[in-house]
C-alpha cells in the first residue's frame, strides 16, 4: 500500500514538472481571456491578443510598451501600460497687473520695453496719456515658464503701488471645446454626405441650410478653442506706468488726562476732559507725518495756551530734525485747570525731498481740537472763598460806578447853565401893570 501511495507520488511530480517545461516559453499567454486584455487596453505579448478586434496590427508604441520592465510579467492586467502616457499637466492662463510709479515715465517705459525684451516678450498693446498726469499702460504677452521673473523684473524700475497676480485652471474647459469640436465635425461630415447623396431640391436645400449652420458653430468653437490656447501658451502683464505723486500730508493730534507724575507717559489722553478746578493735568500734543515724503520745520502753536513747539518736553528722546513718513513726535505740558479750556492746536511743516532740498509749495498744517473742562467740586465754601467773593462783589462795584461816572461826564456842562437860570430867577423883582383899559372908579357921592 505503502508502495502504491509513493509511485502515485513520483507520478505527479513528474507530471507538474513536464507540465512546467513545456509552458515555459509561452508563459505570457496562459490563462488570459481576450476580454480582459480588452479591458485593460494593454499589450501583453502575443500577437493574438493585442489591441482591437484581435486581427489588428500591433504598432510600434505597443511593441515599446511591452519591452518595458514596468509591464505585468505575469500577465495578470494588475499594472498596466500605457503607449501614450498621461500628459498630467494642466492648461493653465497666468495674468498679471502691476502699476508702479516712477519719476521719468518716457525712460521707464523704456526700461520695461528693454526687461521684456531679455524675456523674448511681445509687446501686445501700448496706450500713452501725456499732460499734467502722464501715464504708459503696456500689455506683454511672455511665456509661462518666464512669468514670475518677468512680473519682478517690471516691479524694480519703480515704486509698485499695486498688483494682482491670477492663474486660471482652463483644464475642463479645453476638454469640452475638443469634445465638441469632434462632435461638430463628425456632425458636418454626416450632413455632407447627405447632401452627395440627396437628389430631391427640398432636401438639398434643407441639408445646406444645416450644414452651413453646423459649419458655423464648428468655426464658433475651434475660435473659442484656438483663444483659450494663445492664453495658455502666453502669460499675460499689464503694467501701468505713471508719474510719481508727492503726497505730503501731516496730523497733529491734542488730549489731555488727569496728574501730571509721569512725564507725559500716559499720553495720549481724553479729547474731552472733566476734572475738577484746580486739578493738576497733562495736556498731549502728537505730530506725526501722514505723507510719503520727508518734512522738516516743524511747528506748533496754541492760541488758547498761548504756547508753542519750543514750550513743550518731548515725551521719549528729543525728535529728529526730520520727521520720516509714517513717524510721530509726542510732547507734554503739565499745567492746572482753573477754568474750561477749548484748546485749538495747529501744526505745520515742510516737505523735502530726498537731498533735503525744499519742495517749492509743499508745506503742510493741520489743526486739532479738544476740551478741558473744569467744574467746581461742590461743598461748602470756606473763609477763604467768601473772602474771594467778598473782594469780587467790591470790584464789581467799582466797576459801576467807573462806568456811572462816564456815562455822566458827557453832560457836566449842563450843570452851570441850569445853575445861572435858577438864580436868575430869584433876583429879578416883580412889576404889577395895569391894564389901559380897565376903567376907573368913580367916587360915589352922598346925598347931603
Amino acid at each position: 500500500m505503502n508502495e502504491n501511495r509513493l509511485k502515485l507520488i513520483l507520478l505527479a511530480v513528474v507530471v507538474a514538472l513536464v507540465a512546467s517545461a513545456c509552458g515555459g516559453d509561452d508563459d505570457s499567454t496562459q490563462g488570459l481571456e481576450p476580454a480582459t486584455v480588452e479591458q485593460t487596453g494593454a499589450d501583453i505579448g502575443s500577437p493574438e491578443f493585442a489591441l482591437g478586434d484581435g486581427g489588428a496590427e500591433r504598432s510600434a508604441s505597443d511593441d515599446a510598451a511591452t519591452e518595458s520592465p514596468e509591464a505585468d510579467p505575469l500577465g495578470s492586467g494588475a499594472l498596466t501600460v500605457q503607449a501614450n502616457p498621461i500628459d498630467l499637466g494642466r492648461d493653465i492662463i497666468y495674468t498679471a497687473s502691476i502699476a508702479v510709479e516712477v519719476n521719468d515715465v518716457v525712460e521707464a517705459t523704456r526700461e520695461a520695453s528693454r526687461i521684456m525684451q531679455r524675456f523674448g516678450g511681445l509687446l501686445f498693446g501700448q496706450e500713452t496719456t501725456g499732460g499734467t498726469d502722464p501715464r504708459t499702460v503696456l500689455v506683454f504677452r511672455v511665456l509661462p515658464e518666464d512669468f514670475s521673473e518677468a512680473l519682478d523684473a517690471l516691479g524694480s524700475i519703480g515704486k509698485v503701488r499695486n498688483q494682482q497676480v491670477s492663474a486660471d485652471d482652463v483644464t475642463e474647459r479645453v476638454v469640452d471645446l475638443e469634445s465638441r469640436i469632434n462632435t461638430a465635425e463628425a456632425s458636418v461630415e454626416r450632413l455632407r454626405t447627405l447632401l452627395e447623396n440627396a437628389t430631391n431640391i427640398n432636401d438639398i436645400a434643407d441639408l445646406e441650410n444645416q450644414l452651413l449652420q453646423r459649419e458655423t458653430n464648428l468655426e464658433t468653437l475651434r475660435g473659442q478653442l484656438r483663444t483659450i490656447q494663445d492664453r495658455v501658451d502666453l502669460a499675460t502683464i499689464t503694467l501701468t506706468i505713471t508719474e510719481a505723486i508727492i503726497r505730503p500730508s501731516i496730523d497733529v493730534s491734542v488730549s489731555a488726562y488727569p496728574g501730571a507724575a509721569d512725564a507725559g507717559l500716559s499720553c495720549p489722553g481724553s479729547t474731552n476732559l472733566v476734572v475738577d478746578e484746580g486739578t493738576l493735568t497733562t495736556a498731549c500734543f502728537e505730530i506725526r507725518n501722514s505723507g510719503d515724503v520727508r518734512l522738516t520745520d516743524i511747528e506748533l502753536v496754541d492760541p488758547v495756551l498761548e504756547i508753542e513747539l519750543d514750550d513743550l518736553t518731548p515725551v521719549f528722546l528729543q525728535p529728529e530734525e526730520i520727521l520720516e513718513p509714517g513717524q510721530s513726535s509726542i510732547y507734554y505740558l503739565e499745567l492746572t485747570a482753573d477754568q474750561t479750556l477749548r484748546l485749538q492746536t495747529r501744526a505745520s511743516a515742510i516737505a523735502i525731498d530726498e537731498e533735503g532740498q525744499p519742495l517749492e509749495g509743499r508745506g503742510v498744517a493741520d489743526t486739532a481740537t479738544a476740551t478741558l473742562q473744569a467744574v467746581d467740586p461742590g461743598g461748602l465754601p470756606t473763609f477763604r472763598d467768601g473772602l474771594e467773593a467778598s473782594w469780587e462783589a467790591v470790584v464789581t462795584l467799582g466797576e459801576l460806578l467807573v462806568l456811572a461816572i462816564g456815562a455822566l461826564i458827557p453832560f457836566v456842562w449842563v450843570l452851570p447853565i441850569v445853575w445861572l437860570v435858577r438864580r436868575r430867577r430869584t433876583t429879578t423883582p416883580s412889576v404889577v401893570t395895569r391894564s389901559d383899559e380897565e376903567p376907573e372908579t368913580e367916587p360915589e357921592l352922598v346925598d347931603a
